[in-house]
């Protein structure tokens, strides 16, 4: 059965929801920076430190390993639709939904948050939104918008996870 993959900005609530929608579904649950970390024995802001294009080719391997799994619920990481590459390998075997959330409300969320790209300006997040949403509606076969609610969002998940995948 296919995997469903979730896409979209850091701190849109992937892993949170992809964790939830995964038990519900009687699925297993894998965010992709979590097993690249696993996988290739380095942190991420380690990964930074020597390059972005360092991370981003560890990225794709982690995602060409996760493409190869069934009946999973992955989690990407926030840029993995900046390689068409990588969008490639998750639309194989798996159905892409965009997590959309505004800017503005996941700044909110990522206050205290060590990731790469927003650790010395978290304003950053409204440059990186510009730059990343054409890529996300490119890729994704569904949209859901995150507004907060977490039950509808949750809910709208599901709904039509359960659809993709019968």
């Amino acid at each position: 059965m296919k995997n469903i993959v979730l896409i979209g900005m850091p701190g849109c609530g992937k892993s949170t929801f992809g964790k939830r929608l995964a038990r519900r579904l009687g699925r297993k649950f894998y965010d992709a920076d979590d097993v690249l970390e696993e996988r290739e024995q380095r942190t991420i802001k380690d990964f930074f430190t020597e390059s972005e294009d360092a991370f981003r080719t560890a990225e794709t391997r982690t995602l060409a390993y996760l493409a190869e799994l069934e009946d999973a619920v992955i989690a990407t990481g926030g840029g993995a639709v900046k390689r068409t590459e990588n969008m490639e390998l998750m639309k194989r075997n798996g159905v892409v939904i965009f997590l959309d959330r505004k800017p503005e409300q996941i700044l909110g969320n990522i206050e205290g948050d060590a990731r790469p790209l927003l650790a010395e300006d978290k304003q950053r997040i409204f440059k990186l939104y510009e730059e990343r949403i054409d890529l996300y509606r490119r890729y994704a076969d569904k949209i859901i918008t995150n507004s907060g609610d977490f039950g509808r969002t949750l809910a709208a998940l599901e709904t039509y996870a359960k659809e993709a995948i019968e």
